[in-house]
């Protein structure tokens, strides 16, 4: 029996007032309706991770715990001009070990018209740095301010919805088939 697959979904911010949180809660959604997956927040604004130390040794357990069964990881993260949130960065250099050959999805967010593409540029070289595989298809959330209402609702989901298909169908396709090799395959 094959079981379903793990994809968190992490909100890469710790800001008030973020507008990646709807986009966040937009995704689980979606990915919770995606037959064969498991999901769950992981809001890095709860992780109690210590700012007294760096790296692996100001690592969570239950972060760790997470991303050790995780079989990918969608990243929903805002543009802070022109790159990614300090604290994003800070929990994701706290494991190492746990992200290594999984597939990673990017949910950028901004509001500008760019729609985040360049903090999808910037985190690039420091997922492969773990040893992750980002997914070619990304879901950009461009004038995030005007995509939801002051209720946190969708204005026009039906358009987002469809573009998660295809970044859902990739980030599945790559989760499988390297879980397949982690399972299967010598690494060393």
């Amino acid at each position: 029996m094959i079981s379903n697959l793990f994809v968190p979904v992490i909100l890469g911010t710790v800001r008030q007032g973020r507008m990646s949180e709807p986009v966040a809660k937009f995704v689980l959604e979606q990915v919770k309706n995606y037959k064969g997956l498991d999901t769950e927040l992981i809001d890095i604004r709860d992780i109690p991770i210590t700012t007294q130390d760096a790296g692996t040794n100001a690592k969570d357990s239950v972060f760790s715990e997470r991303i050790k069964w995780a079989d990918a990881l969608i990243i929903v993260t805002p543009e802070y001009n022109h790159g990614y949130p300090g604290m994003l960065k800070h929990v994701l250099d706290s494991n190492y070990e746990e992200y290594l050959h999984k597939a990673v999805g990017f949910c950028s967010v901004s509001a500008g018209s760019f729609a985040g593409s360049r903090v999808v540029e910037a985190l690039l070289p420091v997922v492969r740095a773990y040893g992750m595989c980002p997914i070619q298809a990304d879901m950009n959330f461009g004038e995030v301010n005007k995509l939801f209402d002051a209720s946190g609702k969708f204005i026009d989901e039906a358009t987002y919805i469809r573009r998660f298909s295809r970044f859902i169908t990739e980030l599945t396709w790559m989760a499988k088939t390297l879980k397949y090799g982690r399972e299967n395959m010598a690494t060393k």
